[in-house]
C-alpha cells in the first residue's frame, strides 16, 4: 500500500468519498446527457471520436457542475482493505499527466505501440486513457506471461515503450537486446530498477496542461492479442470505433447501466473484456468502476466482496459463477446486486438457472472475441433462453454462414459471421495487423469468419457449440464439447468438466471428458464411475457424444479470471508444446 499512499501524496488525491451516495433520482437516468454530449445512433459514423475527450472529460464537466452524484469514478480495493477512489476531475487530471509524460518525456508520438502490461492497479487505468489522449497504441497483455511471450509480442508489434511492475521488469531486461524498437521503460514500483523510469516520480512533475488529440473514428486505437488456440497470437487491430460502439444506444441496451451503478468487471486486464468492462461500458454511463486487485482468483474473496462493497452489476466468465456456487455458503444473496453477465465462454443452462435460485439475480450471456467486443448478448430485460447467447447486437449484423459465405437457415450448424460488406461495422477490429494473408483468411463473402460454431434459431437467439478448433470431429460426426459439458453437469457426481478432443487410431479423434469431481463421489471406484457417465450422456443426448475417454482432475487448468483453458488440455492429448 506503500506505493498508493505515494499517489495520494504526491498528487494530492485523497479518499475524498467516505461513504457511497445513491445518487438522486434525476442523476440515474440510463444516457449521456448535458452541454458537449456526443449523439448518435447505432449507426453513425462521426468523422472524429476520442473516448477521454468525449466521455471522460464530459462526465468530468458534469461533475463541475453538480449534475453527477459524488460517487466515485474509480473505486480500487485490495485484500488489506486499502482503498482509492478518484472522481473524474482527478482521472481528468492525472490521465492528462500521464498523456504528458509518454509525449514530452518519453517522447512517443501518436502511433506509437506501447505495451501495458499491469495487473488491477490503479495506473492501469491511467496508461490506458493516457495513451488514448495522445493517439499512441496501447496493448494490453497478462501479467501471467513468461519472457518467451513478452519477447514476441515486443517485437512482432515494434513497441517503443512498456509499462510494468518490478516483477515482470527483469522477465523484460532478458530480451530487451533482442527488442531494438524498444526505447522506454516505464517501472510502477515502490522500488527504483536500472534502466527503467519511475512512473509515479514523472507523474508528480508532470503538467496537468494537455489538449486531447482530434482522434478520427477509424484512427488506430489499441492492439489486442488473440488468445492463441492455434499458432501464434495475432494482432487485432481496434480503432477509436470501438469506444464508440460502447456510446451506441444498443449496446448500452446489453447492461443498461446508470450514473449511480457500482459496475465489477472481473476480467483479466490483459483481455479486451477488460477495457469494455473496467473502462468503456461503465464510464460511457458515468458509473463507479470497481476494481479488486485480486492477485490470485479466490471465490470466497470475490463472495466477501459483494457483501462488502455496494456493487449493484457484475460482469465475469462463467467459470467465476460456478465457483461462487460450489462454495457451500451459507447465503448468496448479495444485497445491493441487481444484474449480472457472462461471456468468454459457454455457460450450462444448469448453472444458470442455479444461480438464479442461490442469489434471486438473474444471469445474462454474452458473447464477443478480441476482434469484435461484446458481439452478441442477451439484453437486460429481454427473454433469457437458458444456454443461449442472445441475439446480435446492432450495429452487428449476425448471421450464421457456411465456408463460403452463405447464409444457413435457423437450427441449422455453422460459423458465426459478421456482415463487412458494403459497410465494416464499427467496432469490428480493422485487421490483423502485420498480417494480411490472416486478415484475408477469416473474410468469407460478405462476412467475418470468427471461426466459432452455431447455431441460430427462429427468434433470432444464438446458441454456442465451440470454437471451430476445437469442434471434435469424431468418425465424421461434429460435437461441441459445450454439448457435452451440459450432459455431464447434470450428473450428481460432477463439479465441473472440460471436454476435448483426443487422437484415437481408429476414429481420428474422440470425445475425452476431464473431470473435477464432487467432495461426496471422491471416494468412488472410477471405472465404475466413468461407465456410469457415460451412460448417462448417452441418455441425456445423442448417443455418439459421450466421452469414450474420462479422465478425473482436482482441477482444471484455468486463467486468472477463472475460464478453462481448453487449449491447454487440447495440446496435452496431442503431445503438443
Amino acid at each position: 500500500m506503500q506505493r498508493l499512499m505515494k499517489f495520494r501524496v504526491l498528487w494530492g488525491i485523497h479518499m475524498s468519498f467516505p461513504g457511497f451516495h445513491r445518487a438522486p433520482q434525476h442523476l440515474r437516468g440510463p444516457s449521456l446527457s448535458g452541454p458537449g454530449a456526443l449523439r448518435c445512433n447505432d449507426y453513425d459514423r462521426p468523422e472524429e471520436f476520442n473516448f477521454a475527450s468525449d466521455v471522460l472529460d464530459h462526465w468530468t464537466q458534469m461533475e463541475k457542475e453538480g449534475k453527477r452524484s459524488p460517487n466515485p469514478a474509480l473505486w480500487w480495493v485490495n485484500d488489506q482493505g486499502d482503498e482509492v477512489k478518484w472522481s473524474f476531475r482527478e482521472l481528468t487530471d492525472l490521465t492528462c499527466r500521464t498523456a504528458n509524460v509518454f509525449t514530452q518525456t518519453c517522447g512517443l508520438q501518436t502511433g506509437d505501440r506501447l505495451a501495458l502490461i499491469l495487473p488491477r492497479v490503479p495506473e492501469w487505468w491511467l496508461v490506458s486513457v493516457g495513451c488514448i489522449r495522445t493517439g499512441i497504441i496501447f496493448m494490453p497483455g497478462t501479467t501471467q506471461m513468461k519472457a518467451k511471450d513478452i519477447l514476441y509480442r515486443l517485437q512482432v508489434s515494434g513497441a517503443k515503450a512498456i509499462v510494468t511492475t518490478d516483477t515482470l521488469a527483469p522477465e523484460v531486461d532478458s530480451v530487451a537486446p533482442e527488442c531494438p524498437s524498444l526505447k522506454t521503460k516505464l517501472l510502477v514500483s515502490d522500488h527504483s530498477r536500472e534502466g527503467w523510469l519511475d512512473f509515479q516520480s514523472l507523474i508528480k512533475s508532470a503538467s496537468a496542461d494537455h489538449i486531447c488529440i482530434k482522434s478520427k473514428t477509424l484512427d488506430p486505437m489499441a492492439i489486442f492479442f488473440t488468445s492463441g488456440t492455434t499458432g501464434f497470437p495475432k494482432m487485432a487491430k481496434h480503432s477509436h470505433g470501438f469506444a464508440l460502439r460502447s456510446y451506441f444506444p444498443a449496446c448500452r441496451k446489453l447492461l443498461q447501466l446508470k450514473m449511480s451503478d457500482v459496475f465489477w468487471c472481473l476480467s483479466d486486464t490483459g483481455w479486451i473484456l477488460a477495457t469494455l468492462g473496467s473502462l468503456l461500458e461503465p464510464w460511457t454511463a458515468g458509473s463507479t468502476v470497481f476494481a479488486h486487485h485480486l492477485p490470485q482468483f479466490d471465490p470466497k474473496v470475490i463472495i466477501e466482496t459483494f457483501f462488502k462493497y455496494p456493487i449493484t452489476q457484475c460482469l465475469a466468465a462463467p467459470s467465476v459463477y460456478r465457483m461462487i456456487l460450489q462454495q457451500n455458503s451459507t447465503s448468496l444473496r448479495f444485497p445491493t446486486l441487481e444484474h449480472c453477465c457472462t461471456g468468454g465462454e459457454a455457460l450450462l443452462p444448469e448453472e444458470q438457472e442455479q444461480w438464479k435460485r442461490q442469489t434471486n439475480v438473474l444471469l445474462y450471456q454474452a458473447y464477443g472475441q478480441s476482434e469484435t467486443g461484446i458481439a452478441c448478448g442477451t439484453l437486460r430485460g429481454m427473454k433469457i433462453k437458458p444456454g443461449s447467447m442472445g441475439k446480435a447486437i446492432p450495429p452487428f449484423d449476425i448471421q450464421i454462414i457456411d465456408d463460403k459465405g452463405n447464409i444457413q437457415p435457423p437450427n441449422t450448424e455453422g460459423n458465426i459471421g459478421i456482415r463487412i460488406k458494403p459497410t465494416r461495422p464499427l467496432g469490428l477490429f480493422m485487421y490483423y495487423e502485420n498480417n494480411p494473408e490472416k486478415t484475408a483468411e477469416v473474410e468469407c463473402g460478405d462476412f467475418y469468419n470468427t471461426g466459432d460454431r452455431a447455431t441460430i434459431d427462429e427468434e433470432g437467439y444464438f446458441w454456442f457449440l465451440g470454437r471451430s478448433d476445437d469442434v471434435i470431429n469424431a468418425s465424421g460426426y461434429r460435437i461441441g464439447p459445450a454439448e457435452v459439458e451440459n450432459a455431464l453437469a447434470e450428473h450428481p457426481a460432477v463439479a465441473e468438466s472440460a471436454v476435448v478432443s483426443s487422437p484415437d487410431p481408429v476414429r481420428g479423434e474422440v470425445v475425452k471428458a476431464f473431470i473435477v469431481l464432487n467432495p461426496e463421489f471422491s471416494g468412488r471406484d472410477q471405472d465404475e464411475l466413468t461407465k456410469e457417465l457415460q451412460q448417462h450422456v448417452k441418455s441425456v443426448t445423442a448417443p455418439y457424444k459421450y466421452p469414450r475417454k474420462v479422465e478425473f482432475v482436482l482441477e482444471l487448468p484455468k486463467t486468472i479470471t477463472g475460464k478453462i483453458r481448453r487449449s491447454e488440455l487440447r495440446k496435452k492429448e496431442f503431445g503438443q508444446k
